[in-house]
Protein backbone atom coordinates (compact mmCIF):
# COMPACT_ATOMS: atom_id res chain seq x y z
CA UNK A 1 0.00 0.00 0.00
CA UNK A 2 1.45 3.34 -1.12
CA UNK A 3 1.30 6.22 1.35
CA UNK A 4 0.95 9.89 0.61
CA UNK A 5 4.01 11.97 1.41
CA UNK A 6 2.60 13.41 4.62
CA UNK A 7 1.55 9.94 5.82
CA UNK A 8 5.07 8.66 5.25
CA UNK A 9 6.53 11.62 7.08
CA UNK A 10 4.36 10.88 10.11
CA UNK A 11 6.09 7.50 10.29
CA UNK A 12 9.46 9.23 9.94
CA UNK A 13 8.53 11.58 12.78
CA UNK A 14 7.65 8.62 15.00
CA UNK A 15 11.18 7.26 14.57
CA UNK A 16 12.88 10.58 15.19
CA UNK A 17 13.78 11.29 11.57
CA UNK A 18 13.79 15.10 11.19
CA UNK A 19 11.16 16.47 8.79
CA UNK A 20 10.21 20.05 7.89
CA UNK A 21 7.55 21.81 9.96
CA UNK A 22 4.22 21.73 8.19
CA UNK A 23 0.52 20.93 8.07
CA UNK A 24 -2.05 19.58 5.62
CA UNK A 25 -5.05 21.32 4.03
CA UNK A 26 -7.93 19.46 2.37
CA UNK A 27 -9.46 20.21 -1.00
CA UNK A 28 -11.99 23.01 -0.72
CA UNK A 29 -10.11 24.74 2.07
CA UNK A 30 -8.36 28.07 1.58
CA UNK A 31 -4.90 28.99 2.81
CA UNK A 32 -4.20 32.34 4.44
CA UNK A 33 -1.05 33.89 5.83
CA UNK A 34 -2.67 33.84 9.28
CA UNK A 35 -3.13 30.08 9.02
CA UNK A 36 0.49 29.70 7.96
CA UNK A 37 1.68 31.72 10.94
CA UNK A 38 -0.60 29.84 13.36
CA UNK A 39 1.31 26.72 12.33
CA UNK A 40 4.60 28.40 13.24
CA UNK A 41 5.69 29.03 9.65
CA UNK A 42 6.78 32.14 7.79
CA UNK A 43 7.13 32.82 4.09
CA UNK A 44 8.59 31.44 1.95
CA UNK A 45 6.75 28.12 2.20
CA UNK A 46 6.43 25.09 -0.05
CA UNK A 47 3.07 23.75 -1.25
CA UNK A 48 3.11 20.10 -2.30
CA UNK A 49 0.16 18.30 -3.88
CA UNK A 50 -0.33 14.85 -2.38
CA UNK A 51 -0.44 12.12 -5.03
CA UNK A 52 0.16 8.39 -4.80
CA UNK A 53 2.28 8.49 -7.95
CA UNK A 54 5.47 10.36 -8.77
CA UNK A 55 6.19 13.10 -11.29
CA UNK A 56 4.46 15.92 -9.43
CA UNK A 57 7.50 18.21 -9.42
CA UNK A 58 7.83 18.20 -13.19
CA UNK A 59 4.04 18.56 -13.51
CA UNK A 60 4.00 21.72 -11.39
CA UNK A 61 2.36 20.34 -8.24
CA UNK A 62 5.20 21.57 -6.00
CA UNK A 63 5.34 25.35 -5.63
CA UNK A 64 7.47 27.71 -3.56
CA UNK A 65 5.33 30.62 -2.35
CA UNK A 66 7.27 33.75 -1.41
CA UNK A 67 4.48 36.33 -0.98
CA UNK A 68 0.97 36.46 0.47
CA UNK A 69 -0.51 37.41 -2.90
CA UNK A 70 0.61 34.09 -4.38
CA UNK A 71 -1.04 31.85 -1.77
CA UNK A 72 -4.61 31.56 -3.01
CA UNK A 73 -3.78 31.01 -6.67
CA UNK A 74 -1.05 28.48 -5.90
CA UNK A 75 -3.50 26.39 -3.87
CA UNK A 76 -6.13 26.53 -6.64
CA UNK A 77 -3.58 25.58 -9.30
CA UNK A 78 -2.38 22.51 -7.41
CA UNK A 79 -5.85 21.24 -6.54
CA UNK A 80 -6.86 21.55 -10.20
CA UNK A 81 -3.78 19.74 -11.50
CA UNK A 82 -4.30 16.18 -12.74
CA UNK A 83 -1.41 13.70 -12.86
CA UNK A 84 -2.25 10.49 -14.73
CA UNK A 85 -5.93 11.21 -14.20
CA UNK A 86 -5.62 11.77 -10.46
CA UNK A 87 -6.34 15.04 -8.64
CA UNK A 88 -4.93 15.71 -5.16
CA UNK A 89 -7.29 15.85 -2.21
CA UNK A 90 -4.62 17.26 0.10
CA UNK A 91 -1.79 19.78 -0.04
CA UNK A 92 1.16 19.57 2.33
CA UNK A 93 2.22 23.05 3.46
CA UNK A 94 5.83 23.09 4.71
CA UNK A 95 8.59 25.43 5.69
CA UNK A 96 11.11 26.20 2.97
CA UNK A 97 14.33 24.47 4.01
CA UNK A 98 17.59 26.08 2.98
CA UNK A 99 20.27 23.44 2.43
CA UNK A 100 23.71 23.02 0.97
CA UNK A 101 23.51 19.42 -0.23
CA UNK A 102 20.92 16.78 -1.16
CA UNK A 103 21.43 13.08 -0.45
CA UNK A 104 19.49 9.94 -1.34
CA UNK A 105 18.64 7.27 1.23
CA UNK A 106 16.24 4.33 1.25
CA UNK A 107 15.63 1.01 2.95
CA UNK A 108 13.55 -1.70 1.30
CA UNK A 109 12.67 -5.33 1.73
CA UNK A 110 14.49 -7.41 -0.90
CA UNK A 111 12.87 -10.82 -1.14
CA UNK A 112 15.46 -12.24 -3.59
CA UNK A 113 18.27 -11.24 -1.21
CA UNK A 114 16.28 -12.17 1.91
CA UNK A 115 17.46 -8.90 3.37
CA UNK A 116 16.64 -5.30 4.04
CA UNK A 117 18.58 -3.46 1.36
CA UNK A 118 19.87 0.02 2.13
CA UNK A 119 20.56 2.26 -0.86
CA UNK A 120 22.49 5.51 -0.45
CA UNK A 121 23.85 8.16 -2.76
CA UNK A 122 25.50 11.56 -2.31
CA UNK A 123 23.40 12.71 -5.28
CA UNK A 124 19.86 13.34 -3.99
CA UNK A 125 16.88 14.68 -5.88
CA UNK A 126 17.54 12.22 -8.73
CA UNK A 127 15.56 9.08 -9.56
CA UNK A 128 17.24 6.01 -8.11
CA UNK A 129 17.07 4.33 -11.53
CA UNK A 130 19.27 7.10 -12.91
CA UNK A 131 21.67 6.79 -9.98
CA UNK A 132 22.01 3.07 -10.65
CA UNK A 133 23.27 3.86 -14.15
CA UNK A 134 26.03 6.13 -12.83
CA UNK A 135 29.18 4.27 -11.91
CA UNK A 136 30.02 4.72 -8.24
CA UNK A 137 26.97 6.89 -7.51
CA UNK A 138 24.95 4.36 -5.52
CA UNK A 139 25.90 2.25 -2.51
CA UNK A 140 23.94 -0.97 -1.89
CA UNK A 141 24.16 -2.84 1.41
CA UNK A 142 22.12 -5.92 2.30
CA UNK A 143 21.28 -6.23 6.00
CA UNK A 144 20.27 -9.58 7.46
CA UNK A 145 17.10 -8.76 9.46
CA UNK A 146 17.84 -11.59 11.91
CA UNK A 147 21.02 -9.70 12.91
CA UNK A 148 20.03 -6.09 12.23
CA UNK A 149 21.89 -3.04 11.04
CA UNK A 150 25.33 -2.78 12.62
CA UNK A 151 27.63 0.11 13.45
CA UNK A 152 29.85 -1.15 10.63
CA UNK A 153 26.98 -0.70 8.15
CA UNK A 154 26.26 2.78 9.48
CA UNK A 155 29.92 3.87 9.23
CA UNK A 156 30.18 2.58 5.66
CA UNK A 157 27.07 4.47 4.58
CA UNK A 158 28.03 7.68 6.38
CA UNK A 159 31.54 7.63 4.90
CA UNK A 160 30.10 7.08 1.43
CA UNK A 161 27.58 9.91 1.75
CA UNK A 162 29.53 12.67 3.51
CA UNK A 163 33.12 11.43 3.66
CA UNK A 164 33.20 10.96 7.42
CA UNK A 165 31.59 9.18 10.36
CA UNK A 166 28.67 11.53 11.08
CA UNK A 167 26.78 10.46 14.20
CA UNK A 168 23.45 12.28 13.46
CA UNK A 169 23.43 10.79 9.96
CA UNK A 170 24.24 7.32 11.29
CA UNK A 171 21.37 7.53 13.80
CA UNK A 172 19.02 8.67 11.03
CA UNK A 173 19.99 5.64 8.92
CA UNK A 174 19.37 3.34 11.88
CA UNK A 175 15.97 4.96 12.45
CA UNK A 176 14.99 4.44 8.80
CA UNK A 177 15.95 0.77 9.04
CA UNK A 178 13.97 0.41 12.29
CA UNK A 179 10.90 1.95 10.65
CA UNK A 180 11.00 -0.70 7.91
CA UNK A 181 11.35 -3.53 10.41
CA UNK A 182 8.96 -2.37 13.10
CA UNK A 183 6.20 -0.84 10.97
CA UNK A 184 6.07 -3.59 8.29
CA UNK A 185 7.25 -1.32 5.49
CA UNK A 186 8.32 -2.64 2.11
CA UNK A 187 10.01 0.66 1.22
CA UNK A 188 11.03 3.81 3.09
CA UNK A 189 12.72 6.32 0.79
CA UNK A 190 14.01 9.83 1.51
CA UNK A 191 14.75 11.72 -1.66
CA UNK A 192 16.09 14.24 -1.11
CA UNK A 193 17.60 14.17 2.34
CA UNK A 194 18.67 17.77 2.91
CA UNK A 195 21.95 18.60 4.65
CA UNK A 196 22.86 21.96 6.21
CA UNK A 197 25.55 22.63 8.81
CA UNK A 198 25.65 18.99 9.90
CA UNK A 199 21.87 18.71 10.30
CA UNK A 200 19.51 16.65 8.18
CA UNK A 201 15.85 16.80 7.15
CA UNK A 202 13.74 14.46 5.04
CA UNK A 203 12.30 16.77 2.39
CA UNK A 204 10.23 14.03 0.78
CA UNK A 205 8.99 10.55 1.61
CA UNK A 206 8.06 7.53 -0.43
CA UNK A 207 6.68 4.77 1.77
CA UNK A 208 5.03 1.46 0.95
CA UNK A 209 3.36 -0.57 3.71
CA UNK A 210 3.04 -4.35 3.47
CA UNK A 211 -0.67 -5.12 2.94
CA UNK A 212 -0.20 -8.45 4.69
CA UNK A 213 0.40 -6.64 7.98
CA UNK A 214 -3.28 -5.72 8.28
CA UNK A 215 -3.80 -8.28 11.04
CA UNK A 216 -1.54 -6.21 13.32
CA UNK A 217 -1.58 -2.75 11.73
CA UNK A 218 -4.34 -0.18 11.37
CA UNK A 219 -4.18 0.27 7.62
CA UNK A 220 -7.68 1.74 7.44
CA UNK A 221 -6.33 5.17 8.43
CA UNK A 222 -4.31 5.50 5.23
CA UNK A 223 -5.58 7.37 2.18
CA UNK A 224 -5.21 4.56 -0.36
CA UNK A 225 -7.17 2.14 1.82
CA UNK A 226 -9.99 4.62 2.45
CA UNK A 227 -10.17 6.01 -1.08
CA UNK A 228 -9.55 3.20 -3.53
CA UNK A 229 -10.31 -0.19 -2.01
CA UNK A 230 -13.78 -1.65 -2.41
CA UNK A 231 -15.54 -3.24 0.53
CA UNK A 232 -14.64 -6.66 -0.89
CA UNK A 233 -10.96 -5.79 -1.23
CA UNK A 234 -10.91 -4.59 2.37
CA UNK A 235 -12.52 -7.84 3.51
CA UNK A 236 -9.95 -9.82 1.50
CA UNK A 237 -7.07 -8.07 3.26
CA UNK A 238 -8.68 -8.57 6.65
CA UNK A 239 -9.33 -12.29 6.19
CA UNK A 240 -6.22 -13.18 4.22
CA UNK A 241 -7.34 -14.01 0.69
CA UNK A 242 -6.44 -12.44 -2.66
CA UNK A 243 -9.34 -10.89 -4.54
CA UNK A 244 -9.61 -8.91 -7.79
CA UNK A 245 -13.02 -8.05 -9.34
CA UNK A 246 -13.09 -8.47 -13.13
CA UNK A 247 -16.63 -7.80 -14.34
CA UNK A 248 -17.95 -11.14 -15.67
CA UNK A 249 -20.79 -13.30 -14.36
CA UNK A 250 -19.06 -16.46 -12.99
CA UNK A 251 -17.68 -16.14 -9.50
CA UNK A 252 -14.37 -17.98 -9.09
CA UNK A 253 -12.78 -19.33 -5.92
CA UNK A 254 -9.59 -21.39 -5.98
CA UNK A 255 -6.67 -22.16 -3.71
CA UNK A 256 -3.28 -21.10 -5.01
CA UNK A 257 -2.72 -18.39 -7.60
CA UNK A 258 -1.76 -20.86 -10.35
CA UNK A 259 -4.87 -23.00 -9.94
CA UNK A 260 -7.11 -19.94 -9.68
CA UNK A 261 -5.67 -18.44 -12.88
CA UNK A 262 -6.05 -21.78 -14.65
CA UNK A 263 -9.67 -21.86 -13.50
CA UNK A 264 -10.32 -18.42 -14.98
CA UNK A 265 -8.75 -19.52 -18.27
CA UNK A 266 -10.77 -22.74 -18.38
CA UNK A 267 -14.07 -21.00 -17.68
CA UNK A 268 -13.31 -18.48 -20.44
CA UNK A 269 -12.31 -21.34 -22.77
CA UNK A 270 -15.75 -22.88 -22.37
CA UNK A 271 -17.44 -19.59 -23.24
CA UNK A 272 -18.27 -18.00 -19.88
CA UNK A 273 -16.88 -14.79 -18.36
CA UNK A 274 -15.09 -14.96 -14.99
CA UNK A 275 -16.30 -12.27 -12.60
CA UNK A 276 -13.24 -12.22 -10.38
CA UNK A 277 -9.99 -13.71 -9.23
CA UNK A 278 -10.19 -15.04 -5.67
CA UNK A 279 -7.44 -17.18 -4.17
CA UNK A 280 -8.26 -18.31 -0.62
CA UNK A 281 -4.64 -19.42 -0.14
CA UNK A 282 -3.22 -22.48 1.54
CA UNK A 283 -4.71 -23.79 4.74
CA UNK A 284 -7.92 -21.81 4.31
CA UNK A 285 -10.30 -22.12 7.26
CA UNK A 286 -14.07 -22.50 7.08
CA UNK A 287 -14.39 -18.87 8.15
CA UNK A 288 -12.16 -17.66 5.31
CA UNK A 289 -14.19 -19.67 2.78
CA UNK A 290 -17.42 -18.24 4.16
CA UNK A 291 -16.10 -14.65 4.01
CA UNK A 292 -14.83 -15.18 0.45
CA UNK A 293 -18.29 -16.32 -0.63
CA UNK A 294 -19.86 -13.37 1.17
CA UNK A 295 -17.64 -11.00 -0.81
CA UNK A 296 -18.60 -12.60 -4.12
CA UNK A 297 -22.31 -12.65 -3.40
CA UNK A 298 -22.54 -9.10 -2.04
CA UNK A 299 -20.08 -7.31 -4.31
CA UNK A 300 -19.91 -9.32 -7.56
CA UNK A 301 -23.44 -10.78 -7.55
CA UNK A 302 -22.50 -13.64 -9.92
CA UNK A 303 -24.97 -15.89 -11.71
CA UNK A 304 -22.95 -18.94 -10.69
CA UNK A 305 -19.99 -19.68 -8.43
CA UNK A 306 -17.24 -22.14 -9.37
CA UNK A 307 -15.26 -23.38 -6.37
CA UNK A 308 -12.15 -25.24 -7.49
CA UNK A 309 -10.07 -26.71 -4.65
CA UNK A 310 -7.03 -28.96 -4.99
CA UNK A 311 -6.28 -29.51 -1.33
CA UNK A 312 -2.81 -29.97 0.07
CA UNK A 313 -2.44 -28.07 3.31
CA UNK A 314 -6.01 -26.91 2.76
CA UNK A 315 -8.53 -29.38 4.17
CA UNK A 316 -11.59 -30.28 2.13
CA UNK A 317 -13.74 -30.61 5.25
CA UNK A 318 -12.96 -26.99 6.19
CA UNK A 319 -13.87 -25.87 2.67
CA UNK A 320 -17.15 -27.80 2.85
CA UNK A 321 -18.04 -26.33 6.24
CA UNK A 322 -17.40 -22.82 4.92
CA UNK A 323 -19.64 -23.40 1.91
CA UNK A 324 -22.45 -24.76 4.06
CA UNK A 325 -22.17 -21.84 6.51
CA UNK A 326 -22.30 -19.30 3.67
CA UNK A 327 -25.34 -20.96 2.09
CA UNK A 328 -27.18 -20.99 5.41
CA UNK A 329 -26.22 -17.49 6.55
CA UNK A 330 -26.65 -15.78 3.18
CA UNK A 331 -29.67 -17.83 2.06
CA UNK A 332 -28.01 -18.90 -1.20
CA UNK A 333 -29.51 -21.41 -3.65
CA UNK A 334 -27.46 -24.60 -4.06
CA UNK A 335 -28.06 -24.46 -7.80
CA UNK A 336 -25.67 -21.53 -8.24
CA UNK A 337 -22.68 -23.61 -7.04
CA UNK A 338 -20.38 -25.83 -9.05
CA UNK A 339 -17.84 -27.44 -6.73
CA UNK A 340 -14.72 -29.35 -7.63
CA UNK A 341 -13.07 -30.76 -4.52
CA UNK A 342 -10.10 -33.09 -4.35
CA UNK A 343 -7.15 -33.70 -2.05
CA UNK A 344 -6.75 -33.76 1.71
CA UNK A 345 -9.84 -35.19 3.46
CA UNK A 346 -11.83 -35.02 0.24
CA UNK A 347 -14.07 -37.92 1.34
CA UNK A 348 -15.06 -36.03 4.48
CA UNK A 349 -15.65 -32.79 2.58
CA UNK A 350 -17.60 -34.55 -0.14
CA UNK A 351 -19.82 -36.25 2.44
CA UNK A 352 -20.61 -32.94 4.18
CA UNK A 353 -21.62 -31.35 0.89
CA UNK A 354 -23.55 -34.29 -0.55
CA UNK A 355 -25.57 -34.60 2.65
CA UNK A 356 -26.68 -31.01 2.02
CA UNK A 357 -27.63 -31.73 -1.58
CA UNK A 358 -24.53 -30.45 -3.44
CA UNK A 359 -22.98 -32.31 -6.35
CA UNK A 360 -19.20 -32.54 -6.00
CA UNK A 361 -16.96 -32.89 -9.07
CA UNK A 362 -13.52 -34.49 -9.19
CA UNK A 363 -12.63 -33.58 -12.78
CA UNK A 364 -11.79 -29.91 -13.33
CA UNK A 365 -12.81 -29.83 -17.02
CA UNK A 366 -16.17 -31.41 -16.31
CA UNK A 367 -16.87 -28.87 -13.60
CA UNK A 368 -15.82 -25.95 -15.83
CA UNK A 369 -18.11 -27.13 -18.64
CA UNK A 370 -20.98 -27.39 -16.16
CA UNK A 371 -20.53 -23.89 -14.79
CA UNK A 372 -20.43 -22.44 -18.33
CA UNK A 373 -23.80 -23.97 -19.27
CA UNK A 374 -26.76 -21.64 -19.78
CA UNK A 375 -24.95 -18.50 -18.66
Amino acid sequence: MFLLEYEGKEIFRKYGIPIPKGFVIEKGKSLSLDLVREAGLELPIVLKGQYLMGGRGKAGAVKIVRSESELDQAVKNIFSLSIKGSYPEYILVEEFVEHEKELYLSALVSKPDRAVTILASPYGGVDVEELARREGALLKLDVDPSIGVSNHHLRLISKFLVGKFDKPLMELIRSLYNAVINDDLLLAEINPLAMLDGEYKALDSKVIVDDNSIFRRDLEKFYEYKKFLTWGEKMAREYGFSYVPLGGDIGIIGNGAGLTMATLDLVAYYGAKPANFLDVGGGASAERIEKALEVLVKEIKPKKIFINIFAGITRCDEVAKGIVAAVDNLNLPKEMFVIRLTGTLEDVGKKILEERGFKVYIDMDEAAMEVAKNV
